[in-house]
């Protein structure tokens, strides 16, 4: 089983890939969105550095969206997701192997590069460290969560607006809980609490959505 999970997920590894680097997609529309904050609030560090927690992670909230269209749609398309629901394996744990892909070839991009970019907002010390593991620890939820929606989409034309109204208002508590820990960093306090009711949305995502989309899908199924 565990050899089987492997495989989906270098499986689903190498198509994000080999899509015109559609998994990049996310990244670079993260990376975008918060350049664009500089220019136009302007360079002033204390004005950076007071909004750097909320722009970062509603970017990364949005490029996590950005990236979920294809999460199920191109299995879906071309007949994938009958021989994946085949395998012998309990189709939630396809569900989550698939989720798991997203993050690793979308939103993990984003974590990476989240050091540079809060740098950029003028975000030091142990905020830029808050927001590192804030996003370590919240985006895999996002993936999760956004496994809902895309399930609930699959096989829709223009799902994208559909799909964005489903998704973003789930990633609230994210939100909340992700922009908290850097404020409180960044303002000396301790951000653990905050980190660990991150972490709790992150494994109550995990649980919910893995089992509300293997639910959508398989009533798309039938």
């Amino acid at each position: 089983m565990t050899r089987t999970l492997i495989a989906l997920i270098k499986r689903d590894l190498n198509l994000a890939w080999r899509q015109g680097g559609g998994a990049l997609l996310g990244t670079v529309f993260f990376a975008v969105a918060v350049v664009l904050f500089p220019l136009g609030v302007g360079p002033e560090p204390n004005t950076l550095a007071r909004i750097a927690a909320g722009v970062l992670w509603v970017a990364a909230l949005l490029a996590a969206v950005v990236s979920l269209d294809r999460l199920f749609e191109a299995d879906h398309d071309d007949g994938s997701l009958d021989g994946l629901a085949l395998l012998p394996l309990p189709f939630s744990l396809v569900v989550a192997a698939k989720c798991l892909a997203h993050w690793l070839a979308s939103l993990l991009p984003v974590v990476i590069i989240s050091p540079f970019l809060g740098l950029m907002m003028r975000l030091e010390g142990d905020a830029l460290v808050a927001l590192v593991l804030a996003l370590l620890l919240g985006t895999p939820g996002l993936s999760f969560i956004g496994a809902i929606g895309a399930a609930l989409a699959v096989g829709l034309r223009r799902a994208g607006a559909l799909l964005s109204l489903l998704v973003l208002p789930l990633y609230i508590p994210a939100l909340i809980f992700g922009v908290a820990a850097v404020e409180a960093a960044r303002m000396g306090l301790d951000p653990a609490p905050h980190l660990m009711l991150l972490f709790g949305v992150t494994l109550f995502a995990v649980v919910i959505g893995t089992a509300a989309a293997t639910a959508a899908l398989k009533f798309d199924l039938e």
